[in-house]
C-alpha cells in the first residue's frame, strides 16, 4: 500500500512538472559571439515572463579606486562596462551594450525613475528615423520578455536614454543601441535591487 502511494505521489509530481513547464516559453536566439543558436526557458517568474540569460561578460565583483563615491553607477562606454561601487574599495561590474557610432554621450546624472517590465514608447526622432529605412516602429509595445526595455528600466534625469535589461542578450559587449545603456535581464534586475531614485550616474566615453 505504501509504495503504490510513493508511485502516485511520484506520477503526481511528474504530471505537475510537465503542466509546468508546458506553460513555459522556449525562445531561441542566435549568438554571434559563439556562433550557434542559444535557448531560453521562460518560467514566467514575474508578469511578462522572464529570460534567464547567457551574457558574453559574466557579472563579477572587482576591486575599485577610483574617485567615486559608494552608491554611484560608473558606465565606461569605451570598456563596455557599468561599474557599482558598492563601497569603498569595491564595485560590482556588469557587461553592457553601448550606443552605436553617433550615438554615444556623456554626462552626470540621478536615477530619476524605476520601472519593472516598463512599456516601451519609442521617441519621435527614433519613429521617423527608422521610417526612413522601411522599418515601422509601434507607438507603443507594452512590457515583457520581447520588450526591447527587458525586464527592468533605471530612467536617468530628464533624458531619453535609460539603463535597461534587453531581448538581445547577444549583444552585451557591443556598440548597437541608439544610446541607451542595455544589460541582460539578470543583470539589471541585480542593479535594479541594489539603486534608488537619487543614485548618481557618471557615463565617461
Amino acid at each position: 500500500m505504501r509504495n503504490r502511494i510513493v508511485v502516485a505521489l511520484a506520477a503526481a509530481a511528474a504530471v505537475l512538472f510537465v503542466a509546468q513547464n508546458a506553460n513555459a516559453e522556449i525562445k531561441r536566439f542566435w549568438s554571434p559571439e559563439l556562433n550557434k543558436f542559444l535557448v531560453w526557458d521562460s518560467e514566467n517568474p514575474h508578469p511578462g515572463g522572464m529570460i534567464h540569460s547567457y551574457t558574453p561578460i559574466p557579472r563579477q565583483t572587482v576591486k575599485y579606486d577610483g574617485p567615486y563615491a559608494p552608491n554611484t553607477i560608473v558606465i565606461n562606454t569605451s570598456e563596455r562596462r557599468l561599474y557599482y561601487v558598492a563601497e569603498k574599495g569595491q564595485a560590482i561590474e556588469y557587461g553592457i551594450g553601448v550606443g552605436r557610432e553617433g550615438f554615444t554621450w556623456s554626462g552626470t546624472d540621478r536615477i530619476s525613475r524605476k520601472a519593472e517590465w516598463p512599456g516601451w514608447t519609442p521617441p519621435a526622432v527614433m519613429i521617423a528615423r527608422e521610417a526612413a529605412k522601411g522599418r515601422k516602429l509601434p507607438g507603443y509595445m507594452k512590457g515583457g520578455i520581447d520588450n526591447p526595455l527587458g525586464a527592468r528600466a533605471l530612467y536617468i534625469g530628464a533624458r531619453i536614454y535609460r539603463i535597461h535589461g534587453t531581448a538581445e542578450p547577444w549583444t552585451i559587449g557591443q556598440a548597437v543601441s541608439s544610446g541607451c545603456i542595455r544589460l541582460v535581464n539578470d543583470d539589471i534586475i541585480d542593479l535594479y535591487n541594489r539603486v534608488e531614485v537619487g543614485t548618481k550616474v557618471v557615463v565617461l566615453n
